[in-house]
């Protein structure tokens, strides 16, 4: 039976949340949270980020103020060395999800729009809506939130992911679960879920209707959206190719009609269940593509990393950290390639990075950050300023990395 219950394969050990030293300051940067009143529920520390035209680092992500959730914003002129006082974007309070795989999401459209989602949960353990709101005046006002989909059903809206393309198509991507719904009321077999999307052509006045990219996708993981060398918008996911084989699926998001999926990992990796898991995608200028994902085989699993000219070629996957490596992300700025994740470091933990000048030819390993606590997953966030590490914690907040920095 399918579950979206975390799974903890064998080789891997929980991360653990314990103690540990930070970076030094000039190279680590953290905004103190809200203090007194505010209080975080559970892991719910999932932050979006992104570069604005004139270099400005913007992060969203949930906070909770005297049991109200809401949506908050903060800015920074100097790639988080310090930030701007946290905003809500919410009239009206409601549920959000930001745990694990799912997390709000922000980013600039060509004429300075600002489009920000976020999935608001309505029933366990993922049955919500996937919610859009936008700025047309640089962020002094907000419209009130939409939900992007004509689908009310009560299953699966989840895991959702933002993007704009080179011809300025706002896409929003996620988990559906109405096809699995649906087989399962007429007694059919059906694995995993679906990825939907839907685009708006007119910088988000208006969404099309959502349409059907994929059948059969993990029903848990994250979906990685990225443009490639053209503009195109991609999208890559961890999908069911058999009863429980779980590799991961690449299609470039059509302007009209079907979409073609091709299989962009040869694991092999059988598992009926999901493990909560998403990959990352990133593209360098001459076409390549970097996706760095995780397989939990016992023998040749791990946090892996690969790339892909745009001339084809064979995948040579190369595997990331420790075994305990986790939750990676990647990002591109001109010919630099920067990698992020998750390690145990002694009784904390650490983020770990590697940095190509070069387009993946030649590599340094960095440690970026550590923490006590909770954090959320490593967030890359690639701009006219090179390449920045966001990461929220527990104990120290909103933190930032500029890649540029940390390897000097």
């Amino acid at each position: 039976m399918k579950t979206c219950e975390p799974l903890l394969p064998g080789r891997r050990r929980v991360l653990a949340m314990l103690a540990a030293t930070a970076l030094p300051s000039s190279i680590l940067h953290a905004a103190p949270e809200h203090t007194g009143r505010h209080a975080h529920g559970g892991a719910q520390y999932g932050t979006g980020a992104a570069v604005d035209a004139d270099g400005r680092l913007w992060a969203v992500y949930r906070d909770v103020d005297n049991g109200a959730t809401n949506l908050m914003l903060r800015i920074s002129d100097d790639l988080g060395r310090s930030w701007s006082a946290p905003r809500a974007l919410l009239a009206a309070p409601e549920p959000i999800a930001a745990g694990g795989d799912a997390r709000p999401q922000i980013a600039f459209g060509p004429h300075g729009e600002i489009h920000v989602i976020y999935v608001m949960p309505i029933a366990p353990p993922h049955i919500g809506e996937i919610r859009y709101l936008r700025s047309t005046d640089g962020g002094r006002s907000f419209s009130a939130p939409i939900t992007v989909h004509a689908d009310r059903q009560r299953v699966t809206h989840g895991f959702a992911s933002l993007l704009v393309d080179g011809r300025g198509r706002v896409i929003v991507a996620w988990i559906d679960g109405r096809d699995a719904a649906a087989a399962k009321a007429k007694g059919t077999p059906y694995a995993g879920s679906a990825v939907y999307y839907a685009v708006s052509r007119d910088h988000g006045a208006r969404f099309d209707p959502e349409i059907a990219l994929a059948e059969h996708s993990c029903e848990c993981c994250r979906i990685a959206l990225a443009c490639d060398a053209s503009g195109r918008a991609v999208a890559l996911w961890r999908h069911v190719f058999d009863a429980d084989l779980r590799d991961h699926a690449l299609a470039t998001i059509p302007d009209s009609g079907s979409a073609h999926m091709a299989r962009a990992s040869f694991d092999d990796w059988h598992v009926d269940a999901c493990p909560h898991h998403g990959p990352a995608l990133a593209y360098t200028d001459d076409g390549t593509r970097h996706q760095v994902w995780f397989n939990g085989r016992e023998d040749t699993g791990g946090l892996m990393y690969a790339a892909l000219r745009s001339k084809g070629g064979t995948l040579k996957p190369q595997r990331l950290g420790a075994a305990d490596a986790a939750h990676g992300d990647v990002a591109t700025h001109g010919r630099t390639v920067a990698i992020a994740w998750k390690e145990l470091d002694g009784d904390g933990t650490a983020i770990r990075g590697r940095v190509s000048r070069d387009g993946g030819a030649v590599w340094r390993d960095l440690t970026l950050a550590r923490t006590a606590g909770d954090s959320d997953q490593p967030r890359l966030v690639a701009g006219s300023r090179g390449i920045v590490l966001v990461w929220r914690t527990q104990r120290e907040g909103l933190r930032s990395v500029a890649f540029d920095e940390a390897a000097k």
